[in-house]
């Protein structure tokens, strides 16, 4: 296929594919910014955070499927039809007049967006032969990290100068070009699978247990680990993703998930990986904004401006990444150096405290984006080039599935240790001031960090104290943010020994010649033989 290609097609195939990743990763930054307005304009505050959890819903069930269909009838029909489908969702939610239809269009866009995820690091597959291919991961990786840099500062732009709607109305040229780019140049590699053959009760059950999965993990903001519905949702997922386990290895002709794969030592550590490591990416993208301002004193917008260089080290280094891994023998240190670097910078963002310089942060943030971009293209480009171009697509799909679960439970183990932290941490530091008994804070202080995340609700409570009172609002202000750090400190160490396991797992990854692709690993057979027998030539 790759060869069929001349230089131009190459570039013209990527360049859509490329427009498609930036819009679809600058589309989950951008609609975060403008999120406040939102729920101003439409009373939303209330289920503020499902806006949010609908996208990630849909998105995370519609991956796997949306791979392994990619893998049975080409991914070109998809990605026109998810490029074609997200437009539509983010027209619509231009249109919303209301947070329940937002959240609803919100979820369709997802859905799309999932379908897209699915295979636009699959489709290099289908345009370049391996060692160019683990190239480009490293480039799209960059591109991922391009959208999270911009994508704020984008977004702040759009939602102060042409209103929170334009967000989403704004998708839909860039998305034109894209589509028509990608209808002009990209391949389309035929199949001779017919629809009968697609496992339609696999792809319902494993829905079944996703959604009550992320939803449960989602709630966990607002519900205890024990409430009922946590509980319920958490023993519904379960008891449905056992079942889907049990369709699949026994009765699935042609499998959703093709469960062999994990006996691949290439795939299996690849999961591992990318699951582990979202835990580190997501924690920092969450906690370190709220490092910034709740502990330094740094306004929101600055403290947007300040995760800039994180995303900057995942740019460079993701590239560097891509053009490394086709040039070294043993390219799993890449693995192991960028998780390690991760580690170490969790670690020493657990000494950051309110007199902490911004720039001292912000280099620990350097190191933990250069982690994170050394990490990100490995795991895509060895599931790649180690399995057989039949199940190359729902591979990879499998790695973005688990990577996107892996975000969703550091986000709720992460932040139910921080919510349980945190009010004794502050009441502690606070204790420890031994401020006078005629001296009283407002009766939130004392437990939330919220006091101290807006200067001006800062200056405006400092002035409400007479002066002989105001030197003591500034102790008590300072010992809040101690509080606070204290608290993170422990998410960043917790987080940091997650990271752990993908620092081990990266140690037993056997490299596979990336010059030789793989072939040197599983050689393709018939169009008409088994998963199964593909994966056991593997080895």
């Amino acid at each position: 296929m790759t060869g069929e290609l001349s230089t131009r097609q190459k570039a013209l195939a990527t360049l859509g594919v490329m427009l498609t990743l930036l819009l679809v990763a600058l589309d989950q930054t951008v609609v975060g910014t403008a999120m406040p307005r939102i729920i101003a304009e439409l009373n939303g505050l209330s289920v503020y955070a499902w806006v949010t959890t609908a996208y990630l819903v849909a998105s995370t069930v519609v991956v796997p499927v949306a791979g392994k269909l990619g893998d049975m009838f080409g991914r070109k029909p998809f990605i026109l039809v998810g490029m074609v489908g997200f437009m539509a969702g983010s027209w619509l939610c231009g249109f919303s007049q209301n947070m329940t239809e937002l959240i609803l269009f919100r979820s369709l866009q997802g859905a799309f967006g999932g379908m897209l995820f699915a295979n636009t690091f699959t489709v290099l597959a289908d345009i370049f032969d391996a060692q160019q291919r683990v190239r480009m991961q490293g480039i799209f990786g960059a591109v991922f990290g391009l959208a999270s840099v911009i994508g704020p500062t984008f977004g702040g732009y759009i939602t102060d100068n042409w209103g929170w709607r334009w967000v989403f109305y704004v998708n839909i040229p860039v998305g034109v070009l894209a589509v028509a780019v990608t209808l002009a140049a990209l391949p389309y590699v035929r199949s001779k699978v017919s629809w009968r053959e697609i496992d339609f009760a696999g792809a319902a059950m494993l829905a079944a247990g996703v959604i009550p999965l992320l939803i449960g993990l989602s709630i966990t903001h607002d519900h205890s680990w024990g409430s009922p519905e946590v509980v319920a949702l958490l023993a519904g997922a379960a008891v449905m993703l056992a079942g889907f386990f049990v369709v699949e290895t026994r009765w699935a002709q042609n499998p959703v998930v093709p469960f062999e794969l994990f006996k691949t030592n290439q795939f299996a550590i690849s999961v591992t990986v990318a699951f582990f490591s979202a835990v580190g990416m997501f924690g920092a993208i969450i906690f370190i904004p709220l490092l910034y301002q709740g502990v330094l004193g740094v306004s929101a917008t600055n403290s947007g401006n300040l995760l800039i260089p994180m995303m900057g080290g995942l740019v460079v280094f993701s590239t560097l990444s891509g053009q490394l891994l086709s040039r070294i023998r043993y390219y799993r240190v890449l693995g192991t150096v960028g998780i390690g670097a991760m580690i170490v910078a969790m670690w020493l963002l657990t000494g950051v405290t309110a007199g902490t310089s911004q720039w001292t942060v912000a280099a620990y943030s350097v190191i933990l984006g250069a982690g994170l971009g050394l990490t990100f293209p490995l795991t895509l480009a060895v599931v790649q080039v180690a399995l057989p171009r039949r199940v190359v697509g729902v591979a990879t799909s499998q790695v973005q599935f688990w990577r996107n679960l892996g975000g969703t439970v550091g986000t709720a183990v992460l932040g139910s240790i921080l919510s349980r932290q945190l009010t004794p941490d502050i009441q502690a530091r606070i204790a420890a001031v031994h401020l006078p008994g005629q001296f009283s804070l407002p009766s939130t202080s004392a437990s939330s960090p919220q006091g101290v995340l807006d200067p001006k609700n800062l200056a405006h409570t400092r002035a409400s104290f007479p002066a002989q009172f105001q030197p003591l609002y500034d102790q008590a202000v300072h010992a809040m943010r101690l509080g606070l750090a204290d608290a993170i400190h422990d998410v960043f160490l917790i987080g940091a020994a997650i990271l752990v396991v993908a620092l081990v797992a990266t140690l037993f990854l056997r490299e596979v010649p990336i010059k030789r692709g793989r072939q040197a690993v599983a050689p393709e057979l018939a169009a008409d033989g088994g998963v199964s027998d593909q994966l056991r030539a593997a080895g």
